[in-house]
């Protein structure tokens, strides 16, 4: 009989205690301590801001190239100052070869991602000579060349905290037709020419990995230095040259109606066209003649990483004033083929540059180089500092969204110099999350909600589209590097999931007020420095006052699910009037706050939210809830906001 006991009293507490330590374990999982796995030191705070003694290496450049528009080969000589700002000496510095993607022989030759580059050995940087100065002379590098990489041996270290170093290096390379991020477009009025990643540029030396040397396989993009680049472009005369920064030599390369109008465009909230279609054609017509004569475009940007530049005869170009905080201004420009002008097209395209751009400045940091241009071209999309490349087919709102979004990483990671290479969430997601509510904005919501391939691809609610990602076998998770993803995976978890995350966190976690200013915080600490993921954490957690150690694990570091149940509605002593007893459990890893609407046979409804803490030592949870009478129905997540993968135990019904 004793034996029988035993073995009952056993029986019974497995039984009865084997589900409650299962879901423990998942609530011990997400709430679990030692998230920081990394100690703060001098360099980085632990409140998620730059240290006291937070240092990082200073590139500026002065860059001269040479566009020869009948072999398409770009020729050129870039002299780097380059400040070692660190503690540490260093013995040789690293180099950024990105034009070698292109070689047949390059790391990214067998990646799926650069099947469509034309790979010739003509192709990627044909380096002539490598000097750097010493002893007041220019002497020969001792250098070598690795895939997409440059490494140059010093014969002496360079000097922590105030070495200096100049290297100059000639060049040249061929520009492709479809290269990427840089293409040649033909045009009934001429070639379009984008050009990006046009000089070598250092590797980034920093606190966290020393030399970041990973190679340019074509998807994972930048990580670099900021400086002063004063570049200039040779080309012929009678192109328009569109670059980033501020035209130095304005009356050396413009007529005078351009400069006037540019006068009047700086000065418009409406936009001005500077070259029409007919004066575009009229000039072509005048220009077919050969002419060897050539003119040079001198450019300057400072506090910036890299720069890009375009060139045609076939521009139509437009421009309005940009209005930012504090009565500051900056002006927006447009440049696009004849074939793209239309009211539904790019002669909206500087409205949308203008809008998007105001909207940014407004909200989150305000926009501080003096020109954002679109260009119109083969390139699809894609980002520079003052400068985006967009396809000039696309129309109406597929045209807004892309150029909202292109303008939009001037922030992320232009400003917020994050390290895309390896974390393109900060720089993908973070810009698609802004890019929602600038969309929202724009016209009334003439293009709102913010529905494409970046954000809620199908076109319905994002916290119902999520799942199908959640739930996809083998999805990367956030903290992926860029390289790493599959073609097909890319959008759905840097752009969307992560963008989708900080909704979630900004309107269901915390709350607008308290999210924004902890992001305006992040952005106005790091504005032209490289923080680290956990750099975001710590500042966002401090800045909204929440531990959200349990949403950066189940959310970036893990593709847990969430399914959120109702189970059953009882009445304390059977009877309503003393209150009704609400069962909740979490049934699966990620946990959220629980949104409830609760409507009584009265009539009466509750709209209830339940913080996340409920779910801190148990998968169960009992809302005790004051009715005065029986309960008719109880349902989770009512608007759907949250990204529920079982929305069948949502509901209960009387």
């Amino acid at each position: 009989m004793k034996k029988i006991n035993f073995l009952l009293i056993v029986s019974f507490f497995l039984i009865n205690t084997f589900p409650l330590f299962s879901q423990q374990t998942n609530s011990q999982k997400a709430f679990a301590s030692l998230f920081y796995n990394t100690q703060v030191n001098q360099y980085r705070s632990a409140d998620g801001t730059p240290g006291e003694s937070y240092w990082q290496n200073q590139a500026n450049y002065k860059v001269q190239v040479a566009l020869d528009t009948t072999t398409n080969i770009i020729s050129g000589k870039v002299e780097i100052d380059y400040h070692n700002n660190s503690p540490v000496a260093l013995p040789f510095v690293w180099l950024q070869l990105d034009q070698n993607i292109a070689k047949p022989d390059s790391r990214a030759a067998a990646s799926s991602y650069s099947e469509s580059l034309l790979k010739t050995s003509q192709k990627g940087f044909h380096i002539k000579n490598v000097k750097i100065f010493v002893e007041n002379k220019w002497v020969n590098a001792d250098y070598l060349i690795n895939d997409t990489r440059m490494q140059i041996r010093l014969n002496s270290d360079l000097t922590a905290k105030k070495g200096q170093l100049k290297i100059a290096i000639n060049y040249d390379y061929i520009l492709g037709e479809n290269d990427g991020r840089a293409a040649i477009l033909s045009t009934k009025n001429g070639k379009i020419y984008e050009v990006s990643y046009f000089y070598p540029r250092m590797c980034v030396f920093d606190d966290i990995r020393g030399w970041d040397t990973k190679p340019f396989l074509g998807a994972g993009e930048f990580y670099l230095d900021y400086g002063t680049i004063d570049y200039s472009v040779t080309l012929p005369k009678g192109m328009l040259v569109m670059g980033s920064g501020s035209l130095l030599n304005p009356k050396e390369t413009l007529n005078k109606q351009d400069l006037a109008r540019l006068e009047i465009a700086k000065k418009s909230d409406k936009t001005v066209v500077i070259r029409t279609p007919k004066e575009v054609e009229k000039s072509v017509k005048k220009t077919k003649t050969k002419n060897s004569e050539q003119v040079t475009w001198h450019f300057k940007m400072e506090n910036t990483r890299d720069v890009a530049w375009a060139a045609s005869t076939a521009f139509v170009w437009d421009a309005a004033k940009i209005n930012l905080p504090k009565g500051k201004t900056a002006l927006a420009m447009s440049v696009y083929p004849v074939e793209s002008v239309g009211d539904t097209a790019w002669s909206r395209a500087t409205e949308y540059l203008k809008q998007s751009v105001e909207s940014f400045s407004d909200k989150w940091f305000v926009y501080p180089y003096p020109v954002a241009i679109n260009v119109g071209g083969r390139v699809g999309g894609m980002e520079f500092p003052g400068i985006t490349f967009d396809y000039w087919k696309v129309t109406s709102k597929h045209l807004y969204s892309i150029i909202a979004h292109e303008i939009g990483h001037n922030w992320f990671p232009m400003i917020v110099g994050s390290n895309e290479r390896r974390y393109a969430w900060m720089d993908e997601g973070f810009n698609t999350f802004v890019d929602i509510y600038a969309q929202a904005e724009f016209n009334h919501g003439e293009y709102a909600p913010k529905r494409d391939g970046e954000y809620a691809p199908k076109g319905g609610n994002p916290a119902d589209e999520i799942v199908a990602i959640m739930t996809k076998p083998e999805i990367p998770v956030i903290m992926t590097a860029a390289d790493n993803f599959k073609r097909e995976d890319t959008h759905p978890v840097s752009y969307f999931k992560t963008a989708f995350g900080l909704v979630l966190l900004r309107e269901v976690i915390v709350d607008p007020q308290r999210f924004d200013y902890a992001f305006k915080n992040y952005v106005k600490h790091w504005a032209y420095k490289h923080p680290t993921p956990y750099d975001f954490f710590r500042a966002m957690e401090n800045g909204t006052g929440e531990d959200l150690a349990w949403f950066w694990r189940g959310w970036f570091f893990n593709n847990w699910n969430l399914d959120q149940a109702v189970t059953d509605v009882q009445y304390i002593n059977n009877d309503p009037k003393q209150g009704a007893l609400i069962q909740l459990e979490n049934r699966n890893k990620l946990v959220l706050p629980v949104l409830m609407r609760i409507t009584e046979s009265n009539g009466k409804i509750k709209n209830i939210k339940l913080p996340v803490e409920i779910w801190e030592r148990d998968s169960h949870f009992t809302l005790k809830l004051d009715s005065n009478s029986k309960i008719k129905t109880v349902e989770l997540d009512p608007e759907h906001k949250l990204p529920d993968v079982d929305r069948s135990n949502n509901s209960w019904n009387n």
